[in-house]
Order: C-alpha cells, then structure tokens, then sequence
C-alpha cells in the first residue's frame, strides 16, 4: 500500500501509519496541526480555489503557531517539528527525508558574500533548538546539529555540529536515537 506524505510525517510521531480520521485526531498538537496544513497547501498549491484556500488556512496558522514555513520549501517526507514556536525556513531551501526540526531553528538565505544562498540539508537530519544555518551550505545525510550551532559551512554525511562557530566532527551513527521511525 502506498502512503501519502502527510501519513508518513505523522508516522514519525507515533511509530504507525494512521487512518485519515486518526490524522485529524492528532492535530490538536500545534506542530503535528502545522504539518497538517503545510502539506495539504503544498498538494494543492498551483489549484486556483483551493490552492489559495489553503494559502490562506496556512498563513494564518504560520501566525499563530510561529512556524515561517513556506508551501514553495521542498521538504522531504518524514518531517518531524518536535515543538511549536519560532520556526524559520526559507521558501528555497530544500530539506531531505526523515528530518526533525525543534523550536527556534533558522535556515536562512545569505544575501551577500562567498556562502550568497540558500542551504541544502540531506537526509536523516536532526536539527536542534536555536540553531543557524546560513547560506549556500550543504548539510549532508545522518548529521545531528546540536542546539544553539551557528553553520555556515558545508558537513559531511555522518557529522555532529556544535558550537558557534561550527566544529565538526565525524561520527558514524550521529543520530542514532535522536531520529525514530524513519519512513
């Protein structure tokens, strides 16, 4: 059975794929309600009637819970926001598969400079609390960013980051326990 992108993301919270109605249950939880929409504006985004429905449902729910997640931001299935609150991502930025994001997070645009745009970020990544990453950097798979790192270099795949400014270390299994039922 093929299951859609929103069953998938819901998957990572609770470890099954749900029904519909058990979907529509579980969207009193803030982010899992802002997963919800997201994914449901990026379906129908380019449908005139709906599509600007959606545009607007979400809008206001980006007020509301904080999260400034745009439906253009390609996202990978398997997103997971662990809480809700002051979330930026900018609408170019492209995050892979099975990926959490906590609170306070920006993944931002440079503007200027040699690192002028936006970041990549790979797979099985997780990215915590008030972290940066900033510019044409690319995050690589199984990398655990740690809360409050400043990134505004490339890391390989199989990386740990802290700190301000970044340090990198190699590390097989970086996210080992930090990211549950991938899809």
């Amino acid at each position: 059975m093929g299951y859609s992108v929103i069953q998938k993301d819901f998957y990572r919270e609770s470890g099954k794929y749900l029904s519909s109605f058990q979907i529509l249950k579980k969207c009193f939880s803030p982010n899992l309600h802002y997963i919800y929409i997201f994914r449901k504006t990026q379906k129908h985004y380019k449908k005139s009637i709906i599509g600007s429905l959606y545009k607007l449902i979400l809008r206001h729910y980006q007020i509301k819970y904080g999260f400034q997640i745009y439906p253009q931001t390609q996202i990978g299935e398997g997103l997971y926001l662990g809480h809700w609150g002051q979330l930026v991502i900018n609408p170019k930025a492209k995050i892979g598969k099975n990926c959490n994001i906590a609170q306070g997070v920006t993944i931002a645009q440079a503007n200027r400079g040699k690192n002028e745009g936006v970041p990549v970020i790979g797979n099985e990544v997780w990215i915590g609390p008030n972290a940066v990453i900033v510019g044409n950097v690319v995050i690589g798979n199984n990398v655990l960013i740690a809360p409050n790192a400043y990134v505004t270099t490339d890391v390989p795949d199989n990386s740990v980051v802290v700190g301000n400014p970044a340090v990198i270390s190699s590390k097989a299994n970086a996210t080992e326990n930090y990211i549950n039922n991938k899809v």
